[in-house]
């Protein structure tokens, strides 16, 4: 059960304590915690529906980055489909002759995609970077981790190295757009090929984890927790250096195609190359709290953390900037009044996101006494909790109760909802396919919430009931 410590305020559940009189006895997992942790580590039940429903996902996933891909490129955004019954095998080869003479990788695209790769895994290696330490691991016998944060300069040389080569001709970024099609296809065919290679490095290395015995759960979920090159940790690599980066000059591309054609960029292509933008440098930035994310922590190194990342992510999250690079920007212009509530509506979305991931994260810094302040651009306001109250469990860690995370058990899970449904609403209701990402990402968000509480309150037991009474609110206060 919870320790019962009384707190400055007088809550005998809680404690609120200076940094300064953290001791070792809060970084130790108690020996229940680690029975506890022993039985999560093995593999006990199926998720995401079992090995049917991983192959289902696995098949399904392709083939609907193609259609809706086929549909902004080819049919004005509109949702095809065959008029008849009889058209059903003709509709079908229509879709396949679009993928196989407009998706075929050619040697731009492939230069360009692994070279990204290659280009932002040197920088990875070379840039100097802040090291964090990570949270204890379980089957490293609870050893920590240290992760080479550099990602902020990674994305300074980046954005550098790209105005160069675009202005100077080298690369004009217009060629992302103009080979979505086979980029995507080189993205399919990495996320599948890494997915494989890194799940057969791991069995053949004896590092696999909490392992079914079926292939295709296994090679969904992933057999390495933690895969390494170097002090480059790939996971975080893949999860920041990557996706984003790429998200975002997909952005870009999409403006510059718009200044080519029409001479300027409209309101609503600079909306997501700033919410792109905003979302790479909050990723950059704030990298020393991935580490304590339960991606890092928990999450395997599977074709759903791999595939997401290098293809899902940057290739689907991306429909409104598709909508917008093909219809002229007069059939989804806003009044002033439209722009200014979208970009507020971002811009407050964000800073909660922002501020709540980051208090989080340092907050398990500060319980861990590996809490650092680095002044990364930018520094929000109250994204560090100053004597934070928690509950302290039998398992041995903390349950923040305090900052936004007071208020909800998941308060960054809202305010980022809110900020992908902006990136649909900026090209208005035209078309349905730019809202894939806002509809796709709150199923996520909710089946993630429901593993994650699921697994909290097998590792907290009646600790966890005692944060659920004290924080009721799951998503946003007094609604969910």
């Amino acid at each position: 059960m919870a320790t019962l410590t009384q707190s400055t305020t007088g809550s005998s559940q809680l404690r609120k304590r200076n940094q300064s009189a953290y001791n070792a006895h809060d970084k130790i997992v108690t020996d229940v915690g680690k029975a506890i942790d022993r039985k999560l580590d093995n593999h006990e039940t199926y998720e995401f529906g079992g090995p049917t429903g991983v192959a289902i996902m696995m098949t399904i996933f392709p083939p609907l980055m193609y259609y809706f891909w086929i549909c902004l490129w080819f049919y004005d955004g509109q949702l095809v489909h065959p008029s008849s019954f009889s058209d059903i095998g003709p509709f079908f080869a229509r879709m396949w002759n679009h993928v196989r003479q407009d998706a075929a990788p050619n040697a731009w695209s492939v230069y360009f995609y692994i070279g990204l790769v290659v280009f932002e895994l040197a920088l990875a290696f070379i840039i100097p970077g802040y090291e964090q330490e990570g949270l204890p691991v379980p089957s490293l016998d609870y050893r920590k981790l240290k992760y080479k944060c550099n990602a902020l300069g990674c994305w300074y040389v980046t954005l550098i190295t790209s105005a160069i080569v675009h202005y100077t001709g080298i690369l004009p970024l217009t060629g992302i757009i103009n080979n979505f099609g086979p980029l995507m296809t080189v993205a399919i065919i990495w996320g599948f090929g890494l997915s494989l290679y890194t799940y057969l490095e791991a069995v053949a290395m004896g590092t696999q984890l909490r392992m079914s015995g079926n292939f295709l759960y296994d090679y969904w979920m992933g057999a390495a927790l933690n895969p390494r090159i170097g002090p480059v940790d790939l996971k975080m690599f893949q999860e920041v250096r990557v996706p984003w980066v790429l998200l975002f000059y997909i952005a870009v591309s999409g403006g510059c195609k718009q200044y080519e054609d029409y001479g300027y960029v409209s309101p609503n292509m600079a909306f997501m190359i700033l919410a792109t933008g905003l979302y790479i440098n909050a990723c950059a930035k704030g990298e020393e709290c991935i580490p304590q994310t339960w991606d890092m922590f928990h999450e395997k190194d599977g074709f759903m953390l791999i595939f997401w990342n290098y293809a899902g992510v940057p290739f689907t999250y991306c429909y409104s900037i598709l909508y917008m690079t093909r219809h002229h920007p007069d059939e989804y212009r806003f009044s002033t009044a439209g722009y200014i509530a979208l970009y507020t509506t971002l811009l407050v979305s964000h800073y909660f996101f922002d501020t709540a991931n980051a208090q989080k994260s340092r907050f398990k810094m500060q319980m861990t006494g590996t809490y650092k302040p680095r002044w990364t651009f930018p520094q929000l306001p109250y994204a560090t909790i100053e004597n934070p109250t928690y509950i302290q469990t039998a398992h041995g860690n903390k349950l923040l109760t305090s900052g936004w995370w007071g208020w909800s058990r998941k308060p960054n899970y809202p305010a980022d909802w809110v900020q992908s449904l902006t990136w649909g609403l900026c090209c208005g209701f035209s078309s349905a396919i730019p809202y894939y990402y806002s509809v796709f990402f709150l199923v996520v968000l909710v089946h993630r919430c429901e593993r994650d509480f699921e697994r909290c309150s097998r590792k907290y037991g009646k600790d966890w009931e005692e944060y659920c009474r004290r924080v009721p609110y799951k998503f946003i206060p007094y609604v969910y």
